[in-house]
């Protein structure tokens, strides 16, 4: 997404740093990410942002797949990956404490991004708030949808939507993306090279942050080039880290362009 930011600021294009970052964010695939960077970056532009950015959530069978062939070879995503190991209990509730702590540290602009998949987590795992849990996952996240849909369709008024401007926001919005998936592909084929393990290059694919949709489409076209490869689990590491990934990116660019 770093590098569609240059993109967006080609001359010709009416677009100035503050704006390019908010387009940029898009290649990670993070609708919320978009709308919070957006809302603090370009408030004007948000509402054609959030458009872009679900879109092409919902795009990602169609968008991905091409990418991900074209930069494998048929070995390559024929690659079956060892079984992973269990990971404890303990490690699951340390792990959003330790990701929490790391954020506040390094990188507070992004804290409340990061601290929100943390909270979501914590609560899950640690076992003793099962009725907040549930309400997170089920009544909560329903009515913050509704409102965030409300909030996002306020943006939409058709002076502000519907010109020239929105769709080079598309336009570049899936440039983007293309960019971050054929990243990570390019970044497991290397990986693949290096390790002592195999590592099938289609799970960079995931890297963007369409939780699981990434990893569904991943583990598709790996049951497309071998009937036995199963991908899922693998390729859900990624995909949450690339949850992780696309926060860290709108906190260095919300610090570095907001000022």
């Amino acid at each position: 997404m770093f590098g569609a930011i240059l993109l967006n600021l080609v001359p010709g294009m009416e677009f100035n740093l503050a704006d390019a970052a908010s387009i940029a964010i898009i290649g990670g695939a993070d609708g919320p990410t978009a709308i919070f960077l957006a809302s603090r970056l370009s408030p004007d532009l948000l509402g054609a942002i959030a458009v872009a950015a679900y879109s092409y959530m919902a795009l990602v069978p169609i968008i991905q797949p091409p990418i991900m062939k074209a930069l494998t070879s048929e070995e390559e995503r024929k690659i079956e990956m060892r079984q992973l190991r269990h990971v404890s209990r303990t490690e699951k509730i340390l792990f959003p404490l330790a990701v929490l702590m790391m954020a506040i540290l390094f990188l507070p602009s992004a804290t409340p991004l990061v601290g929100m998949f943390c909270l979501g987590n914590l609560m899950r795992e640690c076992g003793v708030v099962d009725r907040l849990s549930n309400t997170a996952q089920n009544e909560l996240i329903n009515v913050v949808t509704i409102f965030l849909g409300l909030a996002v369709g306020s943006k939409l008024q058709a002076d502000k939507f519907l010109h020239f401007e929105t769709l080079g926001i598309l336009i570049l919005g899936a440039v983007a993306f293309s960019i971050g998936t054929a990243a990570g592909v390019l970044m497991a084929k290397l990986l693949n090279k290096v390790s002592k393990d195999s590592i099938n290059p289609l799970i960079g694919a995931a890297g963007v942050s369409a939780v699981p949709m990434a990893a569904r489409v991943v583990n598709k076209v790996g049951l497309d080039a071998n009937p036995h490869n199963f991908l899922l689990m693998h390729a859900m590491g990624p995909n949450v880290a690339g949850v992780l990934g696309s926060a860290v990116a709108a906190g260095v660019l919300l610090a570095l362009v907001g000022g």
